[in-house]
């Protein structure tokens, strides 16, 4: 009887480790893709929506895009996802902003393996048509000479208004104080009501207003030129040396997610970003595309995260 038990025990145990072994060598992917994503409405959305619907021919499955509410909750549903694939997130900064500004149940270099940096979008740095500033040089040797009597708006602690407005204060050692507004539509009535002065603002938010006339436009936030804004010159290169502040967003998969996994989504996400009519879509909606390797959107996170916690620490930000 004991020989019995230890054979049927041997024989199962071996049919689950058999049955591992023939899903492991499945080939990649053999069941629908999730992308857990931000709310509808947003750039993220739109930028995720986009390549489901690029990719999910190529791939042969169904892709589904999973709106959740909070950057925390996308973040934490992916990290504790099976890894092998079928659950990645496509997210912003917020992904490793978040964990500096409060605590948050994952890591963000330790419970992700990067994808693709897939597009990117600089803020605008805008300033009240009434300033007496034409450049970046202009408003830092104006805010130099007034220290604390120019304002700026802000749409959310640690947010892309807020972020790159410290950012500049540090980089410019100017003093200039923030007055904080319930989003972005606020600020920028603010600041076209010269209640404040100077604002960093999304693109989309800030080009009708740019073109007509009510707030006045200086430099863009990007490290080089923005194709988005070609007639504006970049905040690092109109005065400010080696300024740097973009929302940027990627594709990330859980942590230990196969490397040939990784690999195939990469080569199909990159593929599909290369459509010029995809290309051009998320051109209007303000994403400029990049598609670039795991390892450089591994290295722009650990970059970005260094900026971002020396800016966020300088400045005592907090969460609201």
């Amino acid at each position: 009887m004991k020989v019995t038990k230890y054979i049927l025990g041997f024989c199962c145990a071996g049919a689950c480790v058999m049955g591992v072994a023939s899903v492991a060598a499945q080939q990649y992917p053999f069941k629908s893709i999730r992308i857990v994503t931000a709310v509808p409405g947003g750039g993220t959305d739109f930028l995720s929506r986009s390549i489901a619907q690029a990719i999910s021919g190529p791939l042969g499955q169904q892709v589904i895009v999973d709106n959740r509410p909070s950057g925390v909750t996308q973040a934490d549903i992916v990290a504790k996802a099976t890894a092998d694939g079928h659950t990645v997130l496509s997210t912003s900064n917020i992904l490793w902003v978040g964990p500096l500004l409060q605590r948050a149940p994952y890591d963000p270099i330790r419970d992700f393996s990067p994808i693709t940096l897939a597009a990117s979008s600089p803020a605008v740095l805008l300033v009240n048509p009434l300033l007496p500033v034409k450049s970046v040089k202009d408003l830092i040797v104006l805010a130099r000479g007034k220290p604390g009597a120019l304002n700026y708006g802000s749409a959310g602690a640690g947010g892309s208004t807020h972020l790159p407005a410290e950012l500049f204060k540090s980089m410019a050692g100017v003093n200039i104080v923030l007055i904080p507004y319930k989003g972005s539509g606020p600020a920028i009535t603010a600041l076209i009501g010269n209640e404040v002065q100077i604002m960093f603002s999304t693109g989309g938010s800030a080009a009708p207003h740019i073109k007509s006339g009510r707030v006045r436009a200086l430099a863009v936030t990007s490290a080089k030129p923005s194709a988005l804004f070609p007639e504006y010159p970049t905040v690092a290169a109109s005065g400010l040396p080696g300024y740097e502040s973009d929302v940027i967003y990627g594709v990330f998969a859980p942590s230990k997610t196969p490397a040939s996994a990784v690999t195939r989504l990469n080569s199909e996400i990159v593929q599909a970003l290369g459509n010029a009519d995809l290309r051009a879509r998320l051109f209007v909606a303000g994403l400029d595309v990049v598609a670039s390797s795991p390892a450089e959107l591994g290295a722009e996170v650990k970059a970005d995260m260094a900026r971002t916690a020396k800016v966020i620490k300088d400045a005592g930000i907090r969460a609201e």
